[in-house]
């Protein structure tokens, strides 16, 4: 097999990282439109996550939040978002670069992307790694999801003080307007 020079799964996961941004950056400065609303699941350890030891005590390896109405705070930058959230009654701050994203589903439009999970450690390990010669690790590019949804790791509203223990399936319309 010929060696891929270019790294055209490197340039697609970019690009559907830069639609990621792209969607977050709109959310927020205009609010989210209609009905979406956003799932996104990322890894709670990797670089430059930041929770507070209470969640990620909770979520030690990955977590899914939802952004929908109950959300503050959207700052969108290069390499990360940060938003405020509320676990349990009690509000948060969370700090997470696109590198540690591993989904995200807009399920009021059966739109998703996934990203391999050796990505978001492998472009850690590059972040880390000051060689301006190294290698990148050939990993799979990421694809486009039609799937009915994560499980969500935030707080439902119709049973409040109850979190998810990270596999239960809940149904989406517990989240939409009443």
């Amino acid at each position: 097999m010929a060696t891929d020079h270019i790294r055209y799964d490197v340039l697609a996961r970019d690009a559907l990282r830069g639609v990621l941004r792209r969607v977050l950056a709109d959310a927020a400065e205009h609010g989210l439109p209609g009905e979406h609303h956003f799932f996104i699941t990322f890894l709670s350890t990797a670089d430059g996550v930041k929770l507070s030891p209470r969640l990620l005590a909770q979520y030690p390896e990955e977590m899914t939040i939802i952004l929908q109405h109950q959300f503050w705070d959207l700052v969108v930058t290069e390499d990360r978002f940060e938003v405020g959230l509320s676990f349990g009654g009690i509000p948060e701050r969370l700090v997470v670069p696109f590198a540690a994203i591993k989904s995200f589903l807009d399920p009021s439009v059966q739109f998703g992307l996934q990203f391999e999970p050796s990505e978001a450690i492998a472009e850690a390990s590059e972040a880390v790694a000051e060689a301006p010669a190294a290698k990148l690790p050939t990993v799979p590019a990421p694809s486009a999801l039609s799937v009915a949804g994560p499980e969500p790791a935030a707080e439902s509203k119709d049973e409040p003080g109850k979190t998810s223990e990270g596999a239960e399936v809940v149904r989406l319309d517990r989240f939409r307007k009443k």
